[in-house]
Formats: C-alpha cells, structure tokens, sequence
C-alpha cells in the first residue's frame, strides 16, 4: 500500500511548564525540546508507521529550519518531495501543561507545495490513500489521482475551489477553525468525521447514513496532546486506503490519536503497525 500527504512543515519548539503562564509572568519549563511538525508532517509520520512508507509533497524555506525538517521527517521514515522557497520556513512555539493539553502559537507564513512545482506529482495516480492539510487548488487536483482522498476541514475554502470529490473531510466538533458545515463543500464528501477529543466524535456519510464513535482507551499515561488530531487523520487516511469499513477505520483512527497522547511530542507514541 502506498501513501501520500500533500501539506505544510512547522518547526516547533515545545516547553513543558506546570501551567501556561498568564500575562506578566515568567515561566521555567521543565522540559525543552524541538522538532518538526504541523499537521502534515505529523500526518506523514503516521502513515509511514501504519503503512511502512509515506511520500510527503510539501514547501520548505531555504534556510537552516527547512533543512532541519526535512533531516527529522527522512530520520522518522517519510520521503521528502519538498519545493524550496525564497521564504523562512513557518516556526512554531507549544507550551504543554501539567494535563498534556498544548498551546500553540504559529510564527510566520505557512508554506505548501503548488502544482506548478517540480516535484514528482505524476506519482499520485499510483498512490493507494493521500491526506491534504495544504496546497494549492491545483496540488488538490493533483492528489484526487489517488484512489482515496482525505483532506482537513481547516482548509474549507480552498476544498470548496478545487470542485474534486472527496472520500472523506476530517474535523472538529469543538475547534472553530475546523468546524464543518452542512453543505460545506460541493461536490459532498464521501464521509464528513467531526472529532471530540475523549468524547469521540460523530460521523456522517454522502447517502445519509450517520453514528458516533468512542474514543479509544489510552495504551499509558497522558504525556502529550499535540499532534493527536492529525494522527487521528493518518489512522483514518490509512484505513480507508486499506479498503476498511466506516466503523473499522474510525477504529483504527481513534486508536492512532489514543496512541499519540501518550508520547513525547507528536512521533514517540504513534500508533505502529510496520
């Protein structure tokens, strides 16, 4: 089975503390670390462990970060088809507090790939399941030559553009910017999954089918909430390209973001298979 992700890098610096400091107050983490991520590099990784491989068409700036990202994502697994920019790469800081909750604070532009890059977009058509965080419309069309088609909510407009077909839409029942609509694109997606975090989430399909999904019992101690939603989606990209049912790969999926929360940043405790 061969899988894709068509979307961003950022390179994050996390620091664990007690409680996020308040306005004023200064702050000494416990812990500090850095490595890259966002939802496509998180996305990519997961897939690489549920599928033994994972071809990653993103942007990167042409600086020390963007080399760092791409060396960390190659060390975790994931082929890098990156475009270089003219531009720094998008950073990003975390605090994680006592509870493993994260608060993320973006600094600068987000990079992605555009079609009219040199990268290896032909290889798309033999692709089994690719998930899409970012691009542009064009990079979308591209990524509809696979046989499975899974994209995030949090690019809404740009999906609605693209006017391709999409098997499934991931997003969130409690995040604003990932909410989705009734109706929020056309053509509909094949299957629309809105996330609640502990609570599970619900689902919802094309010919009016509908149901809810647990969330999956932690495998250990919460440690780390980021990247759990985006590995929830490369469980779920997985599944379906593997030809499972709707309740099946929402299975799969919940145990991938179980899995995730219960490591050092988003790669230590991701769910396995290969």
């Amino acid at each position: 089975m061969r899988t894709a992700v068509v979307g961003h890098v950022e390179w994050i610096q996390f620091a664990r503390v007690e409680r996020v400091p308040v306005a004023g107050e200064i702050s000494h983490p416990e812990e500090a670390w850095e490595e890259p991520g966002g939802g496509g590099s998180v996305a990519a990784v997961q897939l690489s462990k549920l599928a033994g491989n994972c071809t990653f068409f993103t942007a990167l700036g042409n600086d020390d970060v963007g080399r760092r990202s791409r060396e960390g994502l190659e060390a975790l697994g994931v082929r890098v088809e990156a475009a270089v920019r003219d531009a720094p790469t998008r950073r990003g800081f975390t605090f994680l507090d006592a509870r493993g909750e994260r608060t993320i604070t973006t600094i600068g532009e987000r990079l992605h790939a555009r079609a009219d890059d040199p990268l290896q977009w032909g290889e798309l058509a033999g692709t089994d399941a690719v998930y899409f965080t970012a691009g542009d419309v064009g990079a979308l069309r591209a990524a509809r030559a696979a046989r499975v088609l899974v994209a995030t909510s949090r690019v809404l407009a740009l999906l609605d553009a693209g006017d391709v077909a999409l098997d499934a839409v991931v997003g969130s029942a409690r995040d604003e910017a990932e909410r989705y609509p009734e109706g929020g694109i056309d053509p509909p997606p094949g299957l629309v999954v809105l996330t609640a975090g502990s609570e599970g989430g619900s689902w919802r399909t094309a010919d009016g089918r509908s149901g809810t999904f647990p969330a999956a019992p932690l495998p250990g101690p919460v440690a780390d909430a980021y990247g759990c939603g985006d590995s929830f989606a490369g469980g779920l990209t997985y599944a379906l390209g593997a030809g499972m049912g709707v309740e099946e790969a929402l299975g799969l999926a919940a145990r991938c973001g179980a899995a995730c929360v219960t490591g050092r940043g988003p790669y230590a405790g991701q769910l396995r298979l290969v």
